[in-house]
């Protein structure tokens, strides 16, 4: 099939269904979301990583709890752990790529901080490596996984996983979980 209206029809119809399809996971949803929610509103920080596209999708999820997503309000306690390529170059220089997040959570986070991974295999080395070290400083671990959660699905307190093999679908659907979080740090009560 080339690309043409009927492709355009199908590969809408397959993103819609994958979206439609996390309504059963309205209650795991809710419980990660409301954590990040209670971690904000008792002095925590959101620690966010991810690779590529989900890198992009980090860095949205941090940048949205420090300016807005809809709400004026204060600025809430986020960082982006691929956003700084000093970090990453120096990191993965001296330790290796597999290192570049978790260092930086060995470094910052803390016992009622909250790391939100996402990583559309479940299987990249250095999210894996990232979610040990949140786990060993006792750090709430929420992940935005793919395919059927992969590694990181294990070492996630609070997996959130979108059981599609094609990973443009996986991230169009973690962008509505991350917009889901951020409605629910937003919303009142």
């Amino acid at each position: 099939m080339g690309f043409d209206e009927g492709f355009i029809r199908a590969r809408l119809a397959r993103s819609a269904a994958a979206i439609a399809g996390m309504a059963e996971m309205a209650p795991s949803i809710a419980t990660a979301a409301l954590a990040v929610r209670r971690t904000l509103a008792a002095g925590g920080r959101v620690f966010t990583c991810g690779n590529g596209g989900s890198a992009a999708q980090a860095m949205h999820l941090a940048e949205e709890l420090i300016g807005r997503y809809r709400a004026d309000r204060p600025p809430l306690a986020a960082l982006c752990l691929n956003a700084d390529p000093t970090a990453l170059t120096c990191i993965a220089n001296d330790f290796g790529y597999e290192q570049v997040f978790a260092r930086q959570v060995e470094a910052l986070a803390r016992p009622g901080d909250v790391l939100v991974a996402l990583t559309t295999s479940g299987n990249s080395p250095n999210v894996l490596a990232a979610l040990r070290a949140a786990a060993a400083r006792g750090v709430e671990r929420i992940g935005l996984l793919g395919k059927d959660g992969g590694a990181a699905r294990a070492l996630c307190g609070l997996p959130l996983v979108v059981p599609h093999a094609a990973t443009e679908v996986v991230q169009e659907a973690h962008t509505v979980l991350i917009h889901l979080i951020l409605e629910a740090v937003e919303s009142p009560g």
